[in-house]
């Protein structure tokens, strides 16, 4: 029986790098490259270089993903990669692959100074959706925000901390929270947080206004 340890290669392994000012990371043949090291990577434009065991058979990337889109588009009839159209529906189902998903600075005032805080829309209103949903990331600090919506936020990774007028509630990996509209809250992490937020309705940000 094979007893050796495989090495995780994982987010705060290349935010670790990132902040050291390095641009590639070498990831030893059998090392495991997490999904979240992958999307971090790509946040901050550092390019992870994996050894391929001698003799494993490669794919031109991306060649499979090609396939399933083009049969979705052609056989089922979707009107855009990634929708599954259901019966009767008018709509279909959205699938966002977490890996292709680029964060964006966070343009609304609140962060304090050297805190990055970044966020994207995956789905939206133009999906047909009643809400909506997207990442937010953000680095060590915290910055108020008031909801004039609904939210439901998943945290996948870091530590996330809301903070209330009756104290603060702190969400860790798996967790799940919810904040009614109406909520002054603060946004913030002692060191790191990423995670899902669903809203409702869906356009949240003419609600905000």
């Amino acid at each position: 029986m094979d007893r050796s340890v495989r090495r995780a290669l994982t987010a705060a392994d290349v935010r670790t790098a990132a902040a050291a000012g390095r641009r590639e990371i070498d990831a030893p043949r059998g090392t495991i490259v997490t999904a979240l090291a992958r999307d971090t990577a790509r946040e901050l434009g550092v390019t992870l270089r994996q050894q391929v065991p001698t003799g494993a058979p490669v794919a031109p990337s991306g060649s499979l993903e090609q396939e399933v889109r083009r049969i979705v588009t052609t056989v089922l009839g979707a009107g855009t990669a990634g929708a599954v159209g259901g019966p009767g529906t008018g709509r279909g189902v959205r699938h966002v692959d977490a890996r292709d998903v680029r964060l964006e600075p966070f343009t609304h005032p609140g962060p304090e100074p050297g805190q990055e805080v970044r966020a994207v829309d995956v789905i939206t209103a133009a999906d047909g959706a009643p809400m909506a949903a997207g990442f937010l990331t953000l680095t060590r600090g915290c910055f108020p925000w008031t909801l004039t919506y609904d939210e439901v936020q998943y945290v996948i990774e870091g530590e996330l901390h809301i903070g209330t007028h009756d104290g603060t509630v702190v969400g860790r990996p798996g967790d799940v929270l919810y904040v009614p509209k109406g909520t002054a809250i603060t946004f913030g992490t002692p060191s790191w947080a990423r995670f899902l937020y669903v809203t409702y309705p869906a356009d949240w940000e003419a609600s905000s206004t």
